[in-house]
């Protein structure tokens, strides 16, 4: 589907409930492993890594790149991933259009708000055992909180970025509205 034929939405377009995004959110993760292991197996089998350690940090930016490449690309081609497109959520710019690949690069780095600073916070804190959970939890469930910092329950990272989830559902519903995303 063409982007630029997304029709324009309305401001007041109705967000998708935190437990539909969190359900997004899950089916992506197990989406992404599948992804993730394919990728990482290219990277072992192209370059011969026979150790784990061997040539590390060159497969996690390998891998960064390959999850960068995804996001980017499904939410500047229509504003879903698969996860998004099984739940009927659709990411736009605030005013509605479609979301371009520059924007959609800023709200990829910006969601990973929901990680790094719990992680990094582990670390610094040189935590061990349970506290190296409970930090990152803690920090998602704070992100996830943002929420109510926005009147249309947009999370932060989608504020900061300019960017909104609708809810594809209710357009679905809405009598004499056609079903253009398909």
């Amino acid at each position: 589907m063409d982007p630029s034929a997304t029709p324009q939405l309305s401001s007041q377009q109705q967000t998708p409930s935190l437990k539909r995004r969190f359900g997004s959110i899950m089916y992506e993760s197990m989406l992404l492993f599948g992804i993730l292991f394919i990728s990482g197996w290219i990277f072992s089998t192209l370059l011969q890594q026979r150790h784990a350690l061997y040539l590390r940090h060159a497969q996690q930016a390998w891998l960064f790149i390959v999850l960068t490449l995804y996001f980017v690309w499904c939410w500047s081609h229509g504003g879903q991933t698969l996860a998004m497109k099984t739940w009927r959520i659709q990411l736009v710019n605030r005013d509605g259009s479609a979301v371009k690949a520059g924007r959609a690069a800023i709200r990829f780095l910006l969601s990973w708000c929901w990680f790094l600073p719990g992680l990094a916070l582990a670390w610094a804190l040189g935590a061990h055992t349970w506290m190296l959970v409970w930090i990152p939890a803690a920090n998602f469930l704070l992100w996830a909180l943002t929420i109510y910092l926005d009147p249309q329950r947009q999370f932060l990272h989608d504020r900061i970025a300019g960017t909104r989830l609708v809810d594809m559902a209710e357009i679905a519903k809405r009598p004499g509205k056609h079903k253009w995303y398909h």
